[in-house]
C-alpha cells in the first residue's frame, strides 16, 4: 500500500496542487486513498470468498453456524473474525457472503462485530503500547462484545429487515453452482466480487467522504477536551464520540495512548478506541446496501450500549490492570 499512498499524495498535492498541510490537502488525499484502497481490498476479498465458497457446500456451512449449538457458532464466527485483518468496512463483503450461504443473521453479526475489533497487528500494536494485561481484558472484552451482542440481534428475528435479495437463515438458500475445474471456481469469485461492488462503490465512496472530513476537521486536543470533562458521563461520550469516526487501528491505539497518560481512565480511552474501529459512518453508510435503517440503528444501538458497559467495567478493574 505504500506505493498507493505515494501515488494518491501525488494526485493531491502535484496534480490537483493541494497544500498538504491543509485540511483540504489532507482530507482529500486520504479520500483518494482510502476510498481506493477499501475498493481494491473489497474486489479481492469478495472474490476470495466467493472462490473459498465453491469448496464449502452450503447446507455444511449453515449447519455449521447455524446448528443446535448456537453459543458455538457465535463463538466460532466471533473467533473467525478476531483473525481476519479487516476495518469495518472491509469486512462487510464476508458478513454478506455469510448471509448469502444461509448463516443466521446473528451470528454473522458476531463475526462483523469482532473483526474490525481484533486483529493481529492491532494486539501487537497494545502489546506496545499498553502490556500485555490491559490487551488480554480488551480482547477477551471484544470476543464477548461479539458474542453477546450477535446473540440477542439473533434472538431478535430482525431478517424482515434485510435487502430482498440477500438470503438469511430463514429463507432458501441459493441453488448450488457446480464447478469442475480450478479457473471455474476462479471466475466464479470474480464474478462475485463484479456483481457486489456494482452496489456497493456509491456507498464506499460516499462513506470514504463523510470519514475524510471527520479524520481531518475533528482534532484530536478537541476530542481529549469533551471527553475530559464528562465526569462519571466519560464512557458514554467517548464511545459516542468514536462512533462516527472512521480510522485504522494503527491510528487509533496511540490516540487513546495519548487519552490514557492524559488521565483518561483506561476503560473509557478502550471505549472510544473500540467505538473508532468496530462502527463508523462510512460502515452504516455501505451498510446500508444490504439492510433497512432500522437494523443498520438496532445494530449501532446494542453495539454501542455493550461498549459503554465494556469502558465500565474495565474502569472499575483499572487498578488490576496497571
Amino acid at each position: 500500500m505504500r506505493m498507493l499512498q505515494k501515488i494518491t499524495e501525488w494526485i493531491a498535492y502535484t496534480a490537483l496542487g493541494l497544500d498538504p498541510a491543509s485540511r483540504l490537502g489532507q482530507s482529500t488525499q486520504f479520500f483518494i486513498y482510502d476510498s481506493t484502497k477499501i475498493i481494491i481490498l473489497l474486489f479481492f476479498m469478495i472474490a476470495l470468498a466467493g472462490f473459498l465458497r465453491t469448496y464449502l457446500p452450503q447446507e455444511k456451512v449453515k449447519k455449521w453456524l447455524g446448528g443446535k449449538g448456537r453459543l458455538t457458532a457465535h463463538t466460532a464466527a466471533s473467533m473467525f473474525g478476531a483473525i481476519t485483518p479487516f476495518c469495518s468496512c472491509s469486512s462487510i463483503p464476508i458478513f454478506i457472503s455469510f448471509l448469502e450461504t444461509g448463516v443466521p443473521l446473528g451470528v454473522a453479526f458476531s463475526f462483523l462485530i469482532t473483526s474490525p475489533l481484533i486483529n493481529e497487528y492491532l494486539v501487537v500494536l497494545m502489546l506496545g503500547f499498553f502490556g500485555w494485561k490491559i490487551t488480554a481484558a480488551y480482547v477477551v472484552s471484544g470476543l464477548l462484545l461479539g458474542i453477546i451482542s450477535g446473540l440477542i440481534l439473533g434472538k431478535m428475528k430482525l431478517e424482515k429487515h434485510l435487502a430482498k435479495d440477500l438470503i438469511s437463515a430463514s429463507e432458501k438458500i441459493k441453488k448450488e453452482v457446480k464447478h469442475d475445474g480450478l479457473k471455474s471456481r476462479l471466475m466464479f469469485g470474480v464474478k462475485e466480487a463484479g456483481k457486489i461492488l456494482k452496489k456497493l462503490w456509491i456507498w464506499v465512496l460516499v462513506g470514504v467522504g463523510l470519514a475524510a472530513a471527520i479524520h481531518n476537521y475533528i482534532p484530536e486536543q478537541a476530542v481529549h477536551d469533551i471527553i475530559s470533562k464528562g465526569g462519571m458521563f466519560t464512557v458514554p461520550i467517548a464511545t459516542l464520540l468514536g462512533v462516527p469516526m472512521y480510522g485504522s487501528c494503527a491510528a487509533i491505539v496511540p490516540i487513546a495512548v495519548v487519552l490514557f497518560q492524559k488521565g483518561i481512565p483506561i476503560g473509557t480511552a478502550l471505549a472510544f478506541m473500540m467505538a473508532t474501529a468496530a462502527l463508523s459512518l462510512p460502515e452504516a453508510v455501505i451498510l446500508r446496501r444490504a439492510m433497512k435503517l432500522k437494523l443498520i440503528a438496532i445494530f449501532f444501538g446494542i453495539v454501542t450500549a455493550g461498549i459503554i458497559l465494556t469502558g465500565y467495567v474495565m474502569n472499575i478493574m483499572q487498578p488490576a490492570l496497571t
